[in-house]
């Protein structure tokens, strides 16, 4: 294992540099001490690129070994820091080298020709123009007369879903502070509470019954996903008893909550049954639902497990999952099913024809494993995809003209966070705010709109 220098009050630092995927990046723990103080790092260690993989395992006990720059880096100690209590601050994650002296004021570094990908400035690709507008997979419907409260709101996925499906915007609340302003930013006359604020488990909701028809919203999800440690109510991160919470205190008509697929699995079904269902049922006829973002015309290979409550029997027994409206597959196959086609990456992001065209793999978040990275790779597979797709998933640039300047070594077509939203089904504008890490954090933890605006339809026809 390599020399770990610094490591008072639980900070762990390490440099790693290495060759080609592992190019320069750097390893970071951090924690409070037993006063409460915040510690920050005081140094280095280092380890040789044959060994990156594997010394990066030992030193943070890493599941599996990084890929494409790209590695699942699970909590080793559990304590909440900063300013907002409940949320899993504590982490360790990969970013550029260029140490400031307090993580939080790193922003995120200009690609350069020398950077991760010993990319060239000389720009080969046009600047892109999407084929895809998401805005045409959700038209704005006629008010509804529906009130809907947000909470875990994000960056805003089941929120525009809600708001294109007709509802009224109640109000949304979210800890994280570059989340609500994001909010803020796309809907200035909506009512956002952020940080402190924004705290779910803090809030008195008893102020909201009789003032909502629905409460939305998804809880984080890495207490589930199979790309973390599932611990589930072992989690700190693990707030589905606090959703649960608001929803007895608000007592909405109708509720809908999602997360990742694993929290359907045999896995946490006595999860499911003694902390979600079994205070719920006693007021609310619940179904689940999987869901696949490609049907509903994100061109994205995600699946999301949405859970839709109706407190009256009648309602229950109106609700119509809904049916897809899109399908990845050849033209005759579409044309059959009666289907619309759902759009590969290239066609979506309006690139060239190579001949080869696929769904986005997952997008994985920032703000889930490693933080302060650019990159939007979740595993070998996804990089072997995107490669193919010759489109380069690291490093993605604040704006396309930034990406267009930077080319990478293999001369592929680097992403925008314009581009990356478009393939999660966001318009490309979305005022997402932050660095760019927190913009893609933002996009990767959202329900994409458009399956989040096809649930919300199918709730309106069933309360009528």
């Amino acid at each position: 294992m390599p020399a770990v220098l610094g490591n008072e009050g639980g900070f762990v630092l390490g440099d790693v540099r290495a060759h080609g995927a592992f190019k320069f990046c750097s390893i970071e723990g951090r924690r409070r001490d037993e006063r409460g103080e915040q510690l920050r790092p005081t140094g280095l260690a280092s380890v040789r690129p044959d060994q990156c993989s594997e010394q990066i395992k030992t030193l943070v006990d890493v599941d599996r070994p990084m890929d494409e720059g790209v590695a699942s880096l699970p909590l080793m100690q559990r304590a909440h820091i900063d300013s907002a209590p409940r949320v899993p601050y504590n982490y360790y994650m990969l970013r550029p080298v260029g140490l400031a002296s307090d993580p939080d004021d790193i922003q995120d570094p200009e690609p350069t020709a020398e950077s991760d990908t010993g990319g060239s400035r000389d720009p080969i690709h046009p600047i892109n123009t999407p084929q895809l507008r998401p805005t045409e997979l959700m038209p704005q419907r006629e008010d509804n007369g529906l009130r809907a409260l947000s909470v875990f709101s994000g960056g805003g996925g089941l929120d525009l879903g809600f708001d294109r499906a007709g509802y009224q915007h109640a109000a949304s609340y979210e800890i994280l502070t570059n989340a609500a302003a994001t909010l803020t930013n796309a809907r200035p006359d909506w009512e956002v509470h952020g940080g402190q604020d924004g705290d779910i488990a803090a809030v008195d909701w008893r102020s909201w019954r009789g003032e909502v028809d629905i409460v939305h919203g998804g809880p984080p999800c890495q207490p589930f996903s199979i790309a973390g440690r599932q611990a589930g109510a072992d989690d700190l991160r693990d707030m589905w008893s606090a959703l649960v919470d608001c929803l007895l205190a608000v007592r909405p008509r109708a509720f809908v909550a999602e997360n990742v697929p694993a929290l359907a699995s045999e896995k946490f079904k006595g999860y499911v049954r003694r902390r979600i269902l079994g205070p719920l049922r006693p007021h609310y006829h619940v179904e689940t639902l999987l869901l696949r973002a490609e049907a509903f015309g994100v061109p994205q290979a995600r699946r999301r497990m949405v859970l839709v409550g109706f407190a009256r029997a009648a309602d229950a027994a109106r609700f119509a999952p809904p049916a897809a409206t899109h399908l990845r597959g050849d033209a005759g196959t579409v044309e059959n099913a009666g289907l619309r086609h759902c759009m590969g990456v290239r066609e979506a992001l309006g690139l060239p024809d190579i001949r080869y065209d696929t769904l986005s793999p997952t997008i994985r978040s920032g703000l889930t494993g490693p933080h302060h990275t650019t990159s939007i790779l979740n595993s070998a597979a996804a990089a072997r995809t995107f490669a193919r797709l010759q489109v380069w998933p690291n490093g993605v640039a604040a704006t396309r003209e930034r990406a267009r300047a930077f080319v990478p070594e293999n001369r592929h077509f680097r992403l925008s966070v314009p581009d990356v939203a478009v393939l999660q089904g966001f318009p490309e504008d979305w005022p997402l705010a932050g660095a760019i890490y927190m913009q893609l954090g933002q996009l990767g933890n959202a329900v994409p709109p458009p399956m989040a605006y096809a649930v919300a339809a199918a709730v309106a026809a069933a309360l009528g």
